[in-house]
């Protein structure tokens, strides 16, 4: 295999021409293949690519360096330093991989970069892996913005619209350009509320989306986010005409959006259902079980014993001590006269003791 080319796109001679064939080498084609160096090289190329941050971003702190990094060493940029090197025409892959595709696969590319930088890593050790990842880092960090942390076009493009509450861009595949082993993609980005519609060219469809996106951004008009309630008021008690104005719009809009929600309201509070005429009419009348409950008492006063009732009470008479019955009988008002006392009898029993007075009442209308 012609590698010498290979070589000096990555900017580092073999010492060891085997390390160099292993790291090309993908499973499907024979073994020793590339997997255990790739489990390698993305640990070198993670300490490599937080060197340069460290040596480059002096005043990030360690959560905005650790995105940056990340951003960094992911697939798809890994996948465009492959296809600048020109990486595809290098691999050795099986029959099966060749016939679909995988020189142009992403993932097998990304996988085959870092092999190479574990390659290196023990052929020549770390200072040389890292210097053959700066090199190969340095376009990328140049056009590397510290304010966006690496993020990608079609992320920024996503942030930018949702920030503006505008509906996400579609993109679409418009035409495929060469032949199948070196196809170029073309893709259609589309933002119809700003009235955008650019075309992005590239190796994979996501490349492709990638420049589109890009495009995309440039394009987009760069006025500052929409501020706050509380910015508008700050800023209106500083003074001015513009601070002034800009109080006033806000008002108004404040004005209308309350307009529409009282409107909203009236409306649903006019379609509500009307209770019926007899809920009134089932709330005065008694709950099933009260009346349940009323008739369970009254069957139950109806099913005393009496004669249980009876021996209650000559109980409770006997434990309570005898007191003077007094007996009124009606009598003529001419004899109005004192009988004498006569003992006092209580349930058909003389009850030595006790007496019984016996007062006659005159009766109304008698002559005698």
């Amino acid at each position: 295999m012609e590698v010498p080319g290979l070589e000096t796109r990555l900017g580092y001679k073999f010492s060891a021409a085997k390390l160099l064939q292993q790291a090309l080498t993908h499973r499907s084609h024979s073994a020793p293949h590339n997997e255990r160096l790739e489990f390698l090289g993305d640990s070198v190329l993670n300490c490599a690519v937080a060197h340069l941050l460290f040596e480059r971003y002096t005043k990030l702190d360690e959560g905005d360096l650790s995105r940056l990094r990340s951003n960094l060493v992911k697939q798809q940029t890994l996948y465009e330093i492959a296809q600048r090197i020109e990486l595809a025409q290098y691999l050795r892959l099986g029959e099966g991989e060749l016939k679909s595709g995988g020189f142009r696969r992403p993932s097998i590319l990304a996988d085959t970069m870092e092999a190479l930088f574990g390659a290196i890593f023990l052929d020549g050790g770390f200072d040389r892996a890292r210097l053959t990842i700066a090199k190969l880092y340095h376009p990328i960090l140049e056009t590397v913005d510290p304010q966006t942390l690496g993020k990608d076009a079609k992320t920024l493009l996503q942030e930018y619209l949702q920030g503006r509450k505008i509906a996400l861009p579609t993109y679409n595949v418009v035409a495929t350009h060469g032949a199948a082993h070196n196809q170029e993609f073309e893709v259609e980005c589309l933002i119809p509320k700003l009235e955008i519609r650019v075309t992005g060219a590239g190796a994979s469809r996501r490349a492709a989306e990638q420049a589109a996106a890009k495009k995309a951004l440039e394009l987009a008009p760069k006025e500052a986010p929409k501020k706050t309630k509380r910015a508008r008021k700050d800023n209106a008690k500083e003074g001015g005409p513009e601070a002034v104005k800009e109080g006033r719009e806000a008002a108004a809009r404040e004005a209308k959006e309350a307009a529409k929600e009282a409107a909203v309201k009236e409306t649903s509070s006019k379609e509500a259902p009307k209770e019926p005429k007899e809920a009134s009419k089932e709330a005065r009348e008694p709950a099933p079980d009260e009346a349940r409950e009323e008739g369970r008492r009254v069957r139950l006063e109806l099913v005393k014993d009496p004669a249980k009732e009876a021996a209650k009470e000559s109980v409770k008479d006997a434990k309570e001590p005898a007191a003077p019955a007094v007996v009124a009988e009606v009598v003529p008002a001419a004899s109005q006269e004192a009988t004498p006392a006569e003992p006092a009898v209580v349930n058909g029993t003389a009850t030595p003791g006790a007496t019984a007075s016996v007062v006659k009442l005159p009766v109304k209308g008698s002559s005698r």
